[in-house]
């Protein structure tokens, strides 16, 4: 005997109770245990992030299809992942967010599925894509479907690569074939104490290396902020972490076609800053901190740095000037004299390279001694990263200014976004120094014999010493060929800065044809 057709109110009372079982990911237990952690639930990820009322959720009532292991009796809806679109500060995103409490987030074929429809949406429509990643890796029920499951993953991320927009908050483990997606995402933002990546865990190191190791140590947020560079942001708590993520949107294009949002601003009377004036020591060798030029420089209070804390001697950011979103490229002085070394040379390659992807406009400040010495740079490829960073300047068609505040020396003259390697516009402050070394190394070679035979050579190195400094260690001979445009004082430069990003506003720069370069990987 066939059942009777149930009537519209009981198929609503379906559809409402199906609605509030999605609501419980894994179960209230599991909730509780999550939050006992200090971690908040993929729900409340999410409602932190989007803006209230515009979230819609697509694949609420995907289940598994796993029927190995007893997998056939345990059924959760949604799978272990929440995935939708809304809007953040009133422009569209896509954000999958892993549910920790349903099978540990891990990933299985139709939780794959669910991302990667996320991600085909964002392609088709240029706009970012926001994962939130909290999950115990690949669902090992499932065998080489959650597998094939990642790897699909990979390659819409590798396609969508400077097309849209991707960031990663990892805010709870990630670890074996999980971290490669977040790797090829744009930027990387970690929780401290609560979130570690890793390709292989402490159990595993230990066994092979016989290394005893913990989760934070291997992986954890300040381990890949400070020494291995692979978060570009380590966050207190998952609040800070998700309001870094609606800053940093706010910096960027929709997509590779768009240009940033540009914000009201209103001209000052007098945009000079006459503190610059006074903050390069008179000594050629004391530091300065450059951090104090950019807030000189930048719209009060919008400068954001990336990758903070991992070479240090190298500072990445971004800045608004006059309302516009610009990236920051600068040295620091006051780390390692502002020399460039390895990581600091891929830290900005990878920087300099989003920029371009994503059409915003790009300042170096300037104040570089060369590339570091020693067996420990040559010997892991200081040639190969050095060149990385060039490449990377030498192909972005962005519009690129440079500011010289003091030296400039040698190859890393260069690199640094000169005159040679397609930079538009090039300033000088009257104290830069540009020339192949400093005056001291260089009089050393050039006036060798004539230092060797003087009665007095202290005296003779002195005197030759300043010759050099006078002919060479000074913005003046560059200017006159034209590979600086302007010596400028100080105090002009956030006005001349605005003056010449607002004139670069529609530069055309195309690149040779070809399917793609070869960068010194």
């Amino acid at each position: 005997m066939k059942e009777p057709v149930k009537n519209h109110e009981d198929r609503y009372r379906v559809l409402a109770n199906k609605k509030a079982e999605t609501q419980l990911g894994g179960g209230e237990a599991r909730l509780e245990a999550q939050h006992k952690k200090g971690k908040l639930s993929a729900r409340e990820r999410i409602d932190l992030l989007i803006d209230e009322g515009t979230f819609e959720e697509i694949g609420s009532f995907v289940m598994h299809r796993a029927k190995d292991f007893g997998m056939d009796k345990e059924h959760f809806l949604g799978d272990g992942v929440v995935t939708g679109y809304g809007k953040v500060n009133g422009r569209l995103v896509y954000v999958f967010s892993q549910d920790f409490t349903v099978f540990g987030g891990s990933l299985s074929e139709t939780n794959a599925q669910k991302i990667c429809r996320i991600m085909d949406l964002a392609m088709k429509n240029g706009a970012p894509v926001i994962g939130l990643n909290d999950s115990g890796g690949a669902r090992i029920q499932e065998g080489v479907l959650s597998l094939a499951g990642y790897a699909d993953i990979f390659y819409r991320n590798t396609l969508a690569s400077g097309v849209i927009p991707q960031l990663s908050a990892i805010m709870g483990p990630c670890a074996g074939g999980a971290v490669y997606s977040p790797a090829i995402t744009d930027f990387i933002l970690m929780v401290e104490q609560t979130s570690y990546m890793f390709v292989t865990g402490p159990n595993v190191v230990k066994t092979v290396t016989h290394e005893e190791v913990t989760s934070e140590e291997l992986g954890g947020a300040m381990t890949h902020a400070t020494k291995s560079g692979v978060t570009h942001f380590a966050c207190a708590n998952e609040a800070v972490c998700i309001d870094n993520i609606k800053q940093l949107l706010s910096y960027m294009p929709q997509n590779c076609e768009e240009t940033a949002p540009k914000y009201h601003y209103t001209p000052a009377q007098d945009e000079g800053r006459t503190v610059l004036n006074t903050i390069i020591p008179e000594n050629p060798n004391q530091p300065y901190d450059m951090h104090e030029v950019i807030e000189q420089i930048v719209d009060e209070g919008t400068f954001m740095p990336v990758h903070k804390d991992f070479a240090e001697n190298l500072i990445v950011g971004f800045a608004r000037l006059g309302g516009r979103s610009i990236g920051i490229v600068a040295n620091q002085p006051a780390v390692l004299a502002g020399v460039l070394d390895i990581n600091a040379s891929a830290k900005a390659a990878r920087f300099v390279r989003f920029c371009d992807s994503f059409n915003v406009p790009l300042l170096v400040l300037e104040d570089v001694p060369g590339f570091l010495p020693g067996t420990d740079q040559e010997w892991n490829g200081i040639i190969t990263n050095g060149a990385k960073l060039l490449y990377a300047f030498c192909e972005a068609t962005v519009p690129r200014v440079t500011v010289i505040t003091r030296k400039a020396y040698g190859g890393a003259y260069d690199v640094m976004n000169s005159k040679h390697i397609g930079a538009d516009m090039n300033y000088a402050w009257p104290m830069a120094e540009i020339a192949v070394m400093g005056a001291s190394g260089a009089a050393e070679i050039i006036f060798k014999k004539e230092i060797a035979e003087a009665p007095d050579p202290a005296a003779k190195l002195k005197e030759k010493v300043d010759e050099y400094t006078h002919k060479f260690a000074n913005p003046y001979r560059a200017a006159h060929r034209g590979y600086v445009d302007e010596v400028i004082l100080p105090s002009e430069t956030r006005k001349k800065l605005i003056t010449a990003f607002a004139m670069l506003e529609n530069k055309v720069a195309n690149l040779p044809r070809k399917k793609h370069g070869n960068i010194p990987l």
